[in-house]
């Protein structure tokens, strides 16, 4: 017998009608919308502890360097050299910005030294050298309790390795050191010789560029160190 026109269809039993499958499919995208927002949500708290973490970090490496007028503002400086670099060497933003945070706290270490060690007025002798070579090594264990700055971590560790093998703390040569830490080695470098020491007054630009150049191949990765005087060749003499 023919279905009468306009007469609902009659759903099976065990099946949904197409308003409860509408119904469903609703539900179903509204509490899909609702856990990207809670995802969006941790995602940014997430972001938010790992800024207030690095502030932490930061404020505690700029109280270190603010007792000791030798070096106030190197951090800073470094950090900024190395933002600079990074991205001339084909870096990506997220490694520029682990490169140029490392470099604002390549020396945190520095905080389990000694101040008699870090505020004397002339070279150290060798026990005094053995504690301060140990910096970068207490720096990286500070910063390697958070896991989002595990790569920092290791910028820090051998930020004093040298391309010859001749550094610290554990004689790295050539490639072996991270990318990242071999551009704040040369930040660093660079920086320290244009500020006054107690042991010695700070070198002009141009002797410290010499100096980079010299050392280029050397101890201090060559094609950083092009990189480098490429930015800092108009920049002006602080001494």
């Amino acid at each position: 017998m023919a279905a009468r026109v306009g007469q609902p269809r009659t759903v099976p039993a065990g099946e949904e009608s197409p308003d409860e499958l509408a119904v469903a499919y609703r539900r179903l995208n509204a509490a899909y919308q609702q856990t990207l927002r809670y995802a969006e949500d941790v995602r940014r708290l997430y972001q938010q502890l790992q800024r207030a973490i690095y502030q932490s970090l930061l404020g505690l490496a700029n109280a270190l360097e603010a007792k000791d007028p030798y070096t106030r503002g190197h951090s800073e400086r470094v950090g900024a050299w190395s933002r600079r670099v990074a991205p001339a060497l084909g870096l990506g933003s997220d490694e520029i910005e682990t490169v140029a945070q490392a470099g604002l706290l390549h020396d945190i270490g520095k905080i389990g030294v000694p101040e008699t060690v870090i505020r004397k007025q002339g070279p150290l002798d060798a026990d005094e050298w053995a504690l301060m070579r140990r910096h970068p090594i207490i720096g990286a264990q500070i910063v390697a309790a958070f896991e989002f700055f595990k790569r920092g971590a290791e910028v820090i560790r051998h930020h004093h390795e040298r391309c010859d093998g001749t550094g610290y703390p554990d004689g790295l040569a050539g490639d072996a050191i991270p990318l990242g830490a071999r551009i704040v080695a040369v930040a660093d470098v660079y920086d320290a010789l244009t500020s006054d020491r107690p042991y010695r007054a700070a070198l002009s630009h141009r002797a410290a560029v010499e100096y980079l150049i010299e050392q280029g191949g050397r101890t201090l990765d060559k094609e950083i160190v092009a990189a480098f005087i490429g930015l800092v060749r108009d920049a002006p003499s602080r001494s």
